[in-house]
């Protein structure tokens, strides 16, 4: 019984590495220059489907951080991230965000996010290139297109920030 224990043990050895290297996440990517960023925008217009009113693509990984451009040329349903924040950036375009308020025909897509076809009640914010917007965790917000051309964001989830932030002065 103990050789059989050990020969076990020895074999684990051998193939749990493996297994793990050929399952190792892809390498980190912490730089992408403006021109990568652009040609993103045009492989966001390339993968979309049909009429979908939002595409992502990945720029940047760095768990437990993800920025990513998102292409939307349509109305997209709203939303509402549980247990992080969302940083947006405006790349290109120009349009709304629509934040606070409550979701109507609220759904919930998974642990983390709920999701709506619009925001009842929320403040809306116009937005240009160039113009930055954090969204609180908990907070419902929807992003409309204006000016009859998509709005291209840059936006990124950021955890929760912990019960003592931000700190005292």
């Amino acid at each position: 019984m103990r050789i059989q224990f050990v020969a076990l043990t020895l074999l684990a050895a051998v193939t749990v590495p493996a297994a793990a290297l050929a399952a190792e996440p892809a390498p980190l990517q912490t730089f992408m220059n403006n021109k990568q960023i652009m040609g993103l925008i045009d492989k966001a217009k390339a993968d979309r489907k049909g009429d979908a009113p939002m595409v992502a693509e990945p720029i940047l990984l760095m768990a437990p951080y993800r920025a990513q451009l998102e292409y939307r040329p349509g109305n997209a349903p709203a939303a509402v991230h549980e247990k992080d924040a969302e940083l947006m950036v405006v790349l290109q375009g120009a349009g709304n965000i629509v934040t606070g308020g409550k979701l109507v025909d609220e759904k919930r897509n998974n642990a983390n996010n709920l999701s709506g076809s619009s925001i009842t009640g929320g403040n809306s914010q116009a937005v240009a290139v160039g113009d930055m917007l954090i969204v609180p965790s908990n907070t419902p917000h929807q992003i409309i297109p204006t000016g009859g051309a998509p709005i291209v964001l840059m936006t990124m989830h950021v955890p929760q920030p912990a019960a003592n932030w931000p700190p005292a002065n």
